[in-house]
């Protein structure tokens, strides 16, 4: 059984920065592609940004140059360091993986087919 655990979620000030882990079980994140979404409240979940096969990340423009995702193959863990955090961050965040081989990964939930529960990321003053 397949099981992703997303981790490193609270409540921070703007301008602050998180580490998010996932966590797999059951499954080997290996090469595959893996993505983070989030859904704010009353909102559709988005990707926010994946990394491909060969470690090319990609990221939506709304945290680009502010977040940066990352794996560790030996812990098979995946990161995403979150840096000078707005309050339009505040949502669940969630990592998606899938058996998914790709140079050019997607943030489409269509690509991946095991999520993680999601946890809580809040920016607040």
């Amino acid at each position: 059984q397949v099981q992703l655990v997303e981790s490193g979620g609270d409540l921070v000030q703007p301008g602050d920065s998180l580490r998010l882990s996932c966590v797999a079980s059951g499954f080997s994140f290996g090469s595959y592609a893996v993505a983070w979404f989030r859904q704010a409240p009353g909102k559709e979940r988005e990707g926010i940004s994946c990394v491909s096969s060969d470690n090319m990340p990609y990221y939506v423009p709304s945290v680009k140059g502010r977040f940066r995702i990352s794996r560790d193959k030996d812990k098979n863990t995946v990161f995403l360091q979150m840096n000078s955090l707005k309050t339009e961050d505040t949502a669940v965040y969630y990592c998606a993986t899938g058996e998914v081989i790709t140079t050019r990964c997607l943030v489409a939930r269509s690509e991946y087919d095991y999520w993680g529960q999601g946890i809580q990321v809040t920016v607040s003053s």
